[in-house]
């Protein structure tokens, strides 16, 4: 039966600039307590699998964050909420001690929902005081790590969404994240997708100027690509349906050997969510399930399904360096894109007027794929202490994506923004660009 609470998201944040720093932290906070509103009990402790964590276990690992590397660090005398939380909701700093199997998260029975609900209150209240009362006598340091911070739970935020989505998947009785059909699609076809020609030469990638960006989008540097082109909208379900209709889950001729070893042993016949009953193809969403939308782009594909898909047409996945360099070109209209803020949890049919000139959702809707391992850039030096953890050792045998989903917090996402997973990954909201 589907869960009738929907979330009340707050609207996209505003830059840094133009909230205080107690603003923006209450309205990051209150983010994540919003979207785990609409949950059971019950459902906050489940894993279904390794790369899905409980609910209840996000809401106290970002929280843990806060008490670790700010209070503990810069109140004075402040004492940790509980002796044993460390243990339990550390992630995978290895240099802050042991912890708690990654895969064994889902075990955690105790402490209760409200313990850790009780957890938040109080840190927050402490983070608050501490803004409150010391904001000018705290180093640049803490400002650092305060934005950090606050980045870190916004992607918190896109796991919460993409983890809830697979553990609703899992029960029996399918249940709605939000009860209620999703809008009507735009159009039962999606405008037809052009080439955008892209100048080859020598490009400058990677952040640069003002703002926050993780350690990983640094130091910019020249890189060479030759001329290409990428396609002006994402594949679609339709599209992607042509592939499927083609034999090109039977066809060896498409894949990577190891992608192709995974289709044949987990019988892979569609993305992820997707299953076809009387004839027809129905996708598990956050709204339940509900009929695929030809027109909308396809998601919750494997990089490997992805490369199968462009190898089909006869094209190719961009490099990250292409994605890039024609995303700085064709200038991406951050608020053209469908994101967590919308609380669709799905990403939407470009509208049958879209300019073909134009490259739309560059930014939202769905993670783009690129074969681009997922590397240091050259000159890149890892942060010393701790939270040198946080992406250099995961620089290895993963690749590069780009570009944001509907899951993805407006206000996180940027053009030099690098995500990496492996390449059998499906639970994230994860879909394809072509380029040649």
């Amino acid at each position: 039966m589907p869960v009738s609470l929907a979330p009340t998201l707050l609207p996209a944040l505003q830059p840094a600039g133009r909230l205080t720093p107690a603003n923006r932290f209450a309205a990051v906070r209150a983010q994540s307590v919003a979207l785990c509103r609409p949950l059971l009990p019950e459902d906050t402790v489940v894993q279904p699998m390794l790369d899905v964590s409980p609910p209840k276990w996000h809401l106290a690992h970002t929280t843990w964050f806060w008490e670790t590397f700010l209070l503990r660090e810069y109140q004075p005398g402040y004492q940790v909420f509980h002796p044993d939380y460390a243990f339990l909701f550390n992630s995978y700093y290895n240099s802050l001690g042991s912890r708690v199997n990654r895969a064994d998260r889902g075990t955690l029975s105790r402490p209760a929902l409200a313990d850790v609900y009780a957890y938040r209150q109080a840190v927050d209240a402490a983070m608050q005081q501490l803004l409150a009362q010391q904001a000018d006598t705290l180093p640049p340091a803490f400002w650092e790590v305060l934005e950090l911070g606050l980045q870190h739970e916004q992607q918190h935020q896109e796991l919460l969404a993409t983890d809830i989505k697979y553990i609703l998947s899992t029960s029996p009785l399918a249940p709605a994240y939000i009860a209620g059909k999703l809008a009507p699609a735009i159009s039962s076809a999606a405008p037809k997708a052009t080439w955008l020609p892209v100048a080859g030469g020598v490009h400058c990638i990677g952040f640069e100027g003002e703002g926050f960006c993780f350690d990983n989008e640094l130091a910019p540097h020249d890189t060479y690509v030759a001329d290409f082109e990428l396609q002006n909208r994402l594949v679609t379900n339709a599209e992607y349906l042509e592939f499927m209709a083609a034999g090109g889950y039977q066809d060896f001729r498409y894949w990577l050997g190891e992608g192709w070893d995974l289709v044949q042993q987990q019988a892979w016949q569609a993305p992820l969510y997707w299953l076809e009953r009387d004839g027809q193809w129905l996708r598990f969403t956050h709204h339940g399930l509900q009929p695929v939308n030809p027109a909308a782009p396809v998601t919750h594909v494997s990089f490997y399904e992805a490369d199968a898909y462009a190898q089909w047409r006869g094209c190719r996945l961009p490099t990250e360096q292409e994605w890039e360099i024609a995303a700085r070109q064709f200038g991406p209209d951050p608020a053209a894109g469908t994101f967590l803020e919308s609380s669709l949890f799905d990403p939407q049919p470009l509208p049958p007027n879209a300019a073909p000139d134009q490259c739309h959702q560059l930014l939202g809707d769905a993670w783009e794929w690129t074969y681009s391992a997922y590397h240091p850039y050259p000159g890149y030096q890892k942060a010393a202490g701790a939270l040198g953890e946080y992406n250099g050792k995961f620089m290895l045998n993963q690749l590069v994506l780009r570009g944001g989903s509907c899951a993805t917090p407006e206000s996180h996402i940027r053009l030099t923004y690098r995500n990496f997973f492996h390449a059998d990954k499906r639970w994230q909201f994860t879909g394809i660009r072509l380029a040649r």
